[in-house]
């Protein structure tokens, strides 16, 4: 499906929510309340890197034959380069993997573009915006970590809007046109401040799965976001 609102500097705020927080006995049917958002935000864990082991790439070419709205795969994994490939050729559109676990990130870039698929780079709490000084010409969106990765429940970090706020000045500076995505502790409290700070794409995942009407969960949170834009 293609967006017309899928690039940086939109006035509407992207919405992903994560199936990390869906029913994992009735995803097909979960994936189909979410159809008001603009991503399915797939969180991918090897029980190394964090402590939980979670889905594969399997889980998105299941979201792809479930739905129309593309796939967010975001990889927490001790050596992404393998699982991002296989994301890649299951049908993710973004697929994104920790600075901190790849080192030749510049190569797996060019090989997830090769594949179709649009390279993104996360970032640890700990892991500042100057780390990706070098990579952020190579990829279509970097994700902002709001808690510490592989952990649900944890509070939101507050550093975070500054972070977002560094990485759109990064952005502006060198006339680059990723999307900045925010993702754990994405609230109605904190959304419009994330969207004023320059995020594009806020991950929810008990916030949109937790709610009964889950279009008016995403409605919401989307308004939030785009209050502060």
């Amino acid at each position: 499906m293609a967006l017309p609102n899928d690039a940086a500097k939109t006035p509407r705020t992207l919405i992903a929510p994560s199936i990390l927080s869906a029913d994992p006995l009735a995803l097909g049917r979960e994936i189909e309340g979410i159809e008001a958002s603009d991503f399915i935000h797939v969180d991918v864990m090897d029980g190394v890197w964090v402590p939980h082991l979670t889905f594969g790439p399997d889980i998105v070419a299941a979201a792809r034959r479930a739905s129309d709205l593309p796939v967010d795969c975001h990889l927490m994994v001790v050596d992404p380069a393998p699982i991002a490939l296989q994301a890649a050729e299951a049908g993710a559109r973004y697929v994104s993997f920790h600075i901190e676990a790849c080192p030749l990130a510049h190569r797996l870039a060019r090989e997830l573009r090769a594949r179709g698929a649009r390279p993104a780079i996360a970032l640890n709490p700990a892991t500042p915006v100057s780390a990706l000084e070098e990579i952020v010409e190579y990829v279509d969106m970097v994700v902002v970590m709001g808690v510490e990765p592989g952990f649900s429940g944890q509070a939101f970090i507050p550093r975070t809007i500054e972070k977002v706020r560094a990485l759109a000045e990064l952005r502006d500076a060198r006339d680059l046109d990723f999307l900045i995505e925010v993702d754990g502790g994405v609230s109605l409290g904190n959304a419009g401040s994330l969207a004023e700070a320059g995020a594009d794409v806020l991950v929810a995942g008990s916030f949109v799965f937790g709610a009964e009407d889950r279009a008016e969960a995403i409605s919401s949170l989307r308004a939030a976001a785009d209050a502060g834009r």
